[in-house]
């Protein structure tokens, strides 16, 4: 009964975030030439640079290309940063990449858009409650994925990725490690069943990738016989069982340009296709469905709070000093222990 309770309140509380992240939307309209114009202008006379993930919009990630900014994951994100000689970081995605930049760089200032752009993987991990889940499991390597909070990295023995996790866990079962994953259980289930890790796994789940069908797949695959499917593993396990590649969105950008397909059918947030048709221009990529006919969606494969990333409201943190990330020392010092553990592994 307290599980469902529970469950109840977190989806009432990711309402709350949608909600807020709907409102500000409709509050932005200007002349986008203009815009680009003065944060082009604002970029170099602040010495800044902007950091973009692949969900945001084409505008943003077309304006970090043309600025000498960078569109990556957010592992990359968090090290082209660091290694950036900008004193100001501008990062477009969502606050957990501002505060993994932040951590990696405190001598630099890191602005976002919005502060209202969230994750429903943080939001669904509250720094209390995964602590004193920890807490019951003292034997256990506590690993986090990288879509989570400063304080719950400051928890954590590991930091990982998408692209790297499957690694990492290898990594610590080959060690004789039990481990504790959070916080999304579908990305931790198919690590969990790649690599036989003897693993608890926290109840969260992204609620883009969640609400990927594989009947709706499957009934694009008759219409599209010969489309490879692109699966992000943060999606339900009866998608990614009919996957031909399951992988970060690094590693779905690669293989788009890799494989000899000509049509790709891509279960994650539609973000990512601005890259891929600039990749590959003579191929087409159609979104995964998010539900049957009818149906309804939250995300309707693009992330509320990725969103939320608008010119407008870059222009005003680079103008205004709005949208600043702070990570209080003490947290920072303990979070960098795990990302820097991943950030090693990394070069091995």
């Amino acid at each position: 009964m307290t599980e469902l309770l529970d469950k109840v309140a977190l989806r009432a509380t990711v309402q709350q975030h949608l909600s807020a992240a709907e409102n500000t939307l409709k509050m932005s309209s200007v002349d986008n030439e203009q815009i680009r114009a003065e944060i082009k202008s604002l970029l170099k006379a602040k010495n800044a640079v902007l950091v973009a993930h692949y969900y945001t919009d084409d505008a943003i990630q077309e304006l970090a290309e043309e600025t000498g900014g960078v569109i990556a994951d957010s592992l990359e994100m968090a090290r082209f940063g660091a290694n950036h000689p900008a004193d100001t970081l501008v990062v477009a995605g969502v606050k957990f990449m501002g505060e993994t930049s932040k951590i990696l760089s405190p001598e630099k200032t890191v602005l976002m858009p919005t502060l209202e752009a969230t994750c429903s993987l943080d939001i669904g991990c509250p720094i209390e409650e995964f602590s004193a889940f920890c807490d019951q499991h003292p034997d256990r390597t506590v690993v986090v994925y990288a879509n989570t909070s400063a304080a719950v990295k400051a928890r954590a023995d590991w930091v990982v990725t998408s692209s790297i996790a499957l690694d990492v866990v290898e990594h610590l079962t080959e060690q004789g490690e039990k481990i504790i994953w959070a916080p999304d259980q579908h990305l931790g289930g198919y690590i969990q069943r790649e690599t036989g890790a003897d693993m608890i796994l926290w109840d969260g789940a992204c609620i883009v990738h969640e609400e990927f069908k594989a009947k709706g797949i499957l009934d694009l695959k008759a219409v599209y016989p010969d489309a490879a499917v692109l699966v992000h593993p943060e999606s339900p396990e009866s998608v990614v069982e009919i996957a031909d590649v399951v992988g970060s969105t690094s590693q779905l950008l690669n293989a788009s340009k890799s494989m000899s397909n000509d049509t790709f059918i891509v279960a994650t947030d539609r973000g990512i296709f601005y890259k891929m048709k600039q990749a590959s221009p003579e191929k087409r990529f159609v979104e995964a469905p998010t539900g049957g006919s009818g149906a309804t969606c939250r995300s309707c494969a693009h992330c509320p709070w990725m969103a939320l990333n608008s010119l407008e409201m870059l222009r005003n943190a680079l103008r205004d000093g709005t949208g600043e990330i702070h990570v209080d020392e003490e947290t920072r010092v303990k979070a960098l222990i795990p990302l820097q553990r991943m950030l090693d592994f990394q070069v091995k």
